[in-house]
């Protein structure tokens, strides 16, 4: 789970700290991270159009559609990102784009994401390898291998080809894909468009190899498997002095045999200027130099995206293929939310459906002794139409209502927002797992955003009161929030791979799945891969790579002026820091779907023996309608359930983890920074923050997990909370209105939760509008939204008599704070386990 706090090294957090805080220049927003390993995937932040497109593409001259392309998602064999094909194609002109990377559908989602804002339509193919090498090409500037481009006709088409994509994955190895032409014609039915592909298709490669007749042999043979109506003869042209030689042997043995013919540009970057870097990650790919790969390489940047009117000039004696390519790419076009899943059925007893079951198990749990108790009677003060139509700021706060009448009223909201949403499925999924945790005696517990929730604490999901506790349900889920709940589980890590195999039992493997990280240059990898690659020797690399400032970045690094790394490594290591390098598997992360997974997304095997991973990371999938569901391995819970079992075998038996008082000895350990091997607190920086905030209750620990976060730190939360707390500042707030909201953390803000309470108390939001205020003043920053909601924010400050530069005051705080808080839900879930 992502917080949208940077990450920064010892160095800098112990300055900031001590109050001395690091200057940096306007235009360095986070860390850029300059270690020597790869970077794991980051949550993203939302694409959006560049201003010149932001009202759709230019108009083409001559139709077009480019059909072959590759992203940088074929890992080594595209230099360019989705998003940047997308935009180039958009400024061209083009009738539609596809994109077929390598042996996989690795950069549709994000590809689907910038084309739908540019207005470009969208097609989604594959490359596929036919039985390829055994093991994967270790250094090999030429890998061996025909390669096969297909592309979905509609989103029935795009579920078998994942399903032909996945085939070929798990038939060999990790890196070396297999697909026989046999078992991918089985696949097809009559729902693709086959392209013969490249240089290295099955027809050109018999073409170069053996000459026109054998490369008519193999024209026929996929004419044999999957007809001539739905295959098409593929001219490109890079300027290679043989290629019109090529392109009429081609066009020839189409005509005898009634095949289509279609231009392409066998797309590997957006613009010319991608040329060098394509060659650049070529001699990265094949392990060798640029001067040692020059054989292999293209005598010119031809293989970028063209315009209709370019390709027409370029295929002026083939009449007709350019506007083929065209009518081809717009009736294969269909937007990629057309193939989201649903979750599966939950198998519900007694016939109940799963709205009902869901609303049983939550009214049983809330009704034990130990949480609620039994529903009260509903006075006329207390009903759900009375609560209605009262202030937000009081709905939810009032005097002189018990717990139990104010945790069932907000159990009945958030089943009925649960209901109007569509999620009760959801959240049975993740009781049912939480329920084989207490059944197996595996430790587990809910957190994250879902520990605002009294349903998930009814669940028995998370640990969290959330009433007791004030805490906002609509920073969980809300009517205004876009995509599905989102609970992580945190699971004992020796036993986490039980719970993993339960699900793909529970749930079957062809439905589950596990979610990929997208492991991307960071600037250290990126220089070290450049200068290998323009033939600098290991010790070089090594200096050069030492040299970067890892709160730059390569671009930072290029301004300094006594770094001594080349222009030209520095140009090539700035253009492919942040490209995916390879997949690895998310710590967690497992979909479910209600139809096969291969159908949605390709599945292939992971590093780790006998894992098999998606081909999209957490972000992909949730863009693509996937439901993620986390499943975490959290080392202290074993360590806690080993200790309970101790103290079980050799002093109380009935010693419970749920149970266990707080008592004041282990406050005053903590006072004394005593806190080695303590679950969240034993960092060097908890240590020195424990003496000067001296705990003394529960929510002092939750203050005390959320202080020493990068968010608070740079948000200047620390010091002004810890004088306050020792009577050395006095408790102020900046405006009388946004004291509920700021009380119990002294009038210094420090959670996201009080982001949103400060919109509804100020501003008359309703929860839902205040996550949205949250998100579009956080990281997920959308100028439209926040313009909209910025003006209602003023018009509710204004109905309150919050104007004039008393208004602008509050804004603007509330816009500083959006970026430092921290999630409270999440620290009160880890303070449970201090």
């Amino acid at each position: 789970m992502g917080f949208n706090n940077p990450s920064m090294p010892w160095s800098e957090l112990e300055r900031r700290l001590d109050g001395r805080v690091r200057s940096l220049p306007d235009d360095v927003v986070e860390w850029a991270g300059g270690g020597d390993s790869p970077a794991w995937s980051r949550k993203r932040a939302p694409y959006v159009a560049p201003p010149d497109l932001a009202s759709g593409g230019a108009r083409a001259r001559v139709p077009y559609a480019e059909l072959h392309c590759h992203t940088n998602f074929s890992f080594l064999d595209g230099a360019s990102h989705p998003e940047e094909l997308a935009e180039e194609a958009a400024r061209l002109g083009l009738d539609a784009l596809a994109v077929t990377d390598r042996d996989g559908f690795y950069g549709v989602v994000r590809f689907a994401e910038a084309a739908r804002q540019v207005g470009l339509p969208t097609v989604f193919g594959v490359e596929l390898t036919l039985d390829g090498p055994v093991a994967p090409p270790m250094g090999s500037p030429d890998p061996p291998g025909e390669h096969l481009v297909v592309l979905a006709r509609d989103p029935e088409g795009y579920a078998r080809l994942a399903r032909a994509t996945t085939l070929a994955q798990l038939a060999g190895q990790k890196g070396a894909p297999r697909l026989g032409l046999d078992t991918l014609a089985e696949q097809a039915g009559g729902r693709w468009a086959v392209l013969t592909g490249g240089r290295k298709g099955p027809v050109a490669a018999a073409l170069h190899r053996d000459g026109p007749a054998a490369a008519g042999r193999a024209l026929d043979r996929l004419v044999e498997r999957f007809g001539s109506e739905h295959l098409h003869v593929e001219l490109w042209h890079h300027g290679d002095p043989l290629d019109d030689a090529r392109n009429d042997a081609l066009a020839q043995l189409a005509a005898r045999r009634g095949v289509p013919v279609v231009a392409t540009n066998d797309v590997r970057y957006a613009t010319p200027g991608r040329r060098r870097l394509a060659a650049a990650m070529a001699a990265v790919r094949a392990r060798r130099s640029l001067a040692a790969m020059d054989g292999w390489l293209p005598a010119s940047a031809a293989a970028h995206l063209r315009s209709g009117a370019e390709q027409a000039r370029r295929f002026a004696r083939y009449p007709g293929v350019v506007e083929a390519a065209g009518e081809l790419g717009r009736s294969c076009a269909f937007d990629l939310r057309l193939v989201a899943p649903n979750l599966p059925p939950y198998p519900c007893p007694d016939g109940l459906d799963e709205m009902t079951f869901l609303r049983r198990l939550v009214e049983e749990g809330a009704a034990r002794p130990d949480r609620y108790g039994p529903r009260p009677p509903t006075s006329p003060e207390t009903s759900s139409s009375a609560v209605a139509g009262r202030p937000q700021t009081t709905r939810f706060r009032e005097q002189g209502v018990s717990l139990a009448h104010r945790a069932w009223r907000q159990i009945d909201h958030e089943l009925d927002v649960i209901e109007a949403l569509g999620f009760p499925g959801y959240f049975l999924i993740v009781w049912d797992i939480v329920e084989f945790c207490r059944r197996a005696d595996i430790y587990c517990q809910g957190r994250g955003s879902a520990a605002n929730s009294a349903a998930c604490w009814a669940l028995g999901i998370t640990k969290a009161d959330a009433v007791r506790l004030g805490l906002l349900f609509e920073r969980f889920l809300s009517p205004e929030r876009d995509g599905p709940p989102d609970i992580d589980l945190d699971i004992e890590s020796g036993r986490r791979e039980e719970v993993i195999q339960y699900v793909y039992e529970r749930y079957g493997r062809h439905h589950a799945a596990q979610v990929a990280n997208v492991i991307t240059y960071r600037a250290r990898s990126a220089i070290r891969d450049v200068a290998k690659a323009l033939g600098a020797d290991p010790g070089q690399q090594d200096a050069w790579s030492k040299q970067l400032d890892p709160w730059k970045g390569v671009a930072g690094t290029a301004a300094l002026a006594d770094q001594e790394i080349p222009a030209e490594v520095l140009e090539l290591a700035e253009q492919i820091e942040h490209f995916p390098r390879h997949l690895g598997i998310h710590s967690g992360g497992m979909v479910l779907c209600d139809r096969p997974v291969i159908e949605v997304c390709p599945v292939e095997w992971a590093r780790m023996a006998d894992r098999s991973v998606l081909q999209w990371d957490k972000d992909d999938c949730a863009a693509a309608g996937l439901v993620k569901f986390d499943l975490l391995g959290l080392g202290m819970l074993t360590a806690l359930h080993r200790m309970v079992d101790l103290v079980r075998d050799h002093t109380d038996p009935s010693v419970d983890l749920a149970t266990i008082p707080q008592e004041d000895e282990v406050y005053e350990m903590l006072c004394r920074a005593d806190s080695i091997g303590v679950f969240q607190v034993e960092s060097r920086a908890q240590m020195a923050t424990l003496p000067r905030l001296r705990p003394r209750r529960f929510y002092d620990l939750v203050v005390e997990v959320a202080l020493i976060r990068p968010g608070p730190i740079q948000g200047g939360s620390v010091h002004p909370y810890i004088r306050r707390r020792n009577g050395k500042e006095p408790v102020t707030y900046p405006h009388p209105l946004l004291q509920p909201a700021l009380e119990k953390t002294l009038g210094v803000p420090l959670f996201q939760e009080q982001l949103m309470q400060m919109a509804i108390d100020v501003a008359g939001f309703t929860p839902g509008e205040a996550d949205q205020l949250r998100q579009a003043m956080g990281s997920k920053r959308s100028v439209e939204r926040m313009e909209r909601l910025r003006a209602r924010l003023y018009e509710g400050m204004a109905e309150r008599g919050v104007v004039g530069e008393v208004a602008d005051e509050v804004y603007a705080k509330l816009a500083a704070f959006a970026n430092f808080g921290f999630p409270e839900s999440h620290s009160v879930s880890f303070a449970y386990l201090v």
